[in-house]
């Protein structure tokens, strides 16, 4: 259309070579190719009717399509193998999540669960927060923690803190015991790192129990955010009786470990969850308040809860994400719910 309505002396190559080159990445290699040969045909098309068929511009100008479309085919297949490379990637970190960090049971006796787990970057599948439950003789056991640092590093203190807790909790017959190995696991791993940096590592985290009998809850917090408790229209935030380090720094506390016990009846859940979600800002610096988004929701079921957490979460921050969450909502429902 520009050609035809302008004059002879203008000419529209370099939208024709612009196309080409926007069909590489969009496209596929027959879809690029036939870009090319589409634009060759039009720009010969117009030296034609313009009466240019045979002069050296109107060959000059084929041959640089004809380039054009060479190279853009070649772009085309490098950019297809890139897409394949990145696509294998995420396969291996959403396998290594599911094995690091697997999805809790829907169901463990009057208990239900459910867990999200948001990274900071969105091409990730994984970092540095964890959580864990496990069916103990003891009584249903959870944690849930957020390790200093980024990277692999971080990735593989999750590793170390999520074996240590499935297995000690197993045969810890209390939770200052499993608080005890938590801390051992953290300082050993810290030490043998090698690095500097590493060594100034930690674990904030709250270890949680419910007995096989009675209505409570007994709960270790080693450094992290409070967790919420909801029971009808309360929601209130859970805090420890006595502040105590996180994991890693056990040995600056000489106070003894303080174990809370609330009581958790039928129709009542309990929220934990990382700093990535209470300390995420709006454009004014605003922290998120997740309180009010706790009172409105859990009716419709602890997933339906974190939907809207996550979803309250975005609208407040504009949707941007700088720091790793997990959440994980443990609901005392009936026996015959």
């Amino acid at each position: 259309m520009i050609d035809l309505s302008t004059p002879r002396t203008v000419s529209a190559a370099a939208l024709y070579a612009a196309a080409i080159l926007s069909a590489a990445p969009l496209l596929s290699l027959r879809g690029t190719v036939l870009t090319g040969v589409f634009a060759l045909l039009i720009d010969w098309m117009m030296f034609r009717y313009f009466g240019y068929r045979r002069s050296a511009i109107a060959m000059s100008e084929l041959i640089t399509l004809a380039t054009v479309t060479v190279i853009a085919s070649f772009l085309n297949r490098l950019l297809y193998h890139r897409k394949a490379q990145l696509e294998s990637v995420r396969d291996i970190a959403a396998a290594v999540q599911r094995a690091v960090l697997p999805h809790p049971p829907d169901r463990i006796g009057p208990l239900r669960f459910a867990a999200r787990y948001e990274a900071a970057r969105a091409d990730a599948r994984i970092g540095g927060d964890l959580y864990v439950v496990v069916d103990t003789p003891f009584g249903v056991r959870c944690v849930i923690g957020d390790v200093r640092g980024k990277g692999m590093g971080a990735v593989r203190a999750v590793a170390v803190g999520i074996g240590t807790f499935r297995e000690a909790a197993l045969h810890e017959p209390t939770l200052t015991g499993l608080s005890e190995r938590l801390e051992q696991a953290v300082v050993l791993e810290t030490q043998q790192s090698g690095n500097l940096t590493e060594l100034e590592g930690f674990v904030t985290g709250v270890l949680v129990e419910f007995p096989r009998r009675g209505d409570e809850v007994r709960l270790i917090n080693r450094g992290h955010p409070a967790p919420l408790r909801i029971l009808g229209d309360t929601v209130q935030y859970v805090e420890p009786g006595r502040r105590s380090l996180p994991l890693g720094l056990g040995a600056l506390d000489a106070g003894p470990e303080c174990v809370d016990t609330v009581p958790f009846p039928e129709g009542a859940s309990l929220l934990l969850y990382t700093d990535g979600l209470t300390e995420a800002r709006d454009e004014t610096g605003t922290f998120f308040d997740p309180i009010g988004t706790c009172t409105g929701h859990l009716r419709a079921g602890p997933d339906a809860l974190l939907d809207a957490l996550i979803a309250d979460q975005c609208r407040h921050t504009g949707g941007r994400r700088t720091d790793d969450m997990a959440l994980l909502v443990i609901t005392h429902a009936p026996n015959n719910s």
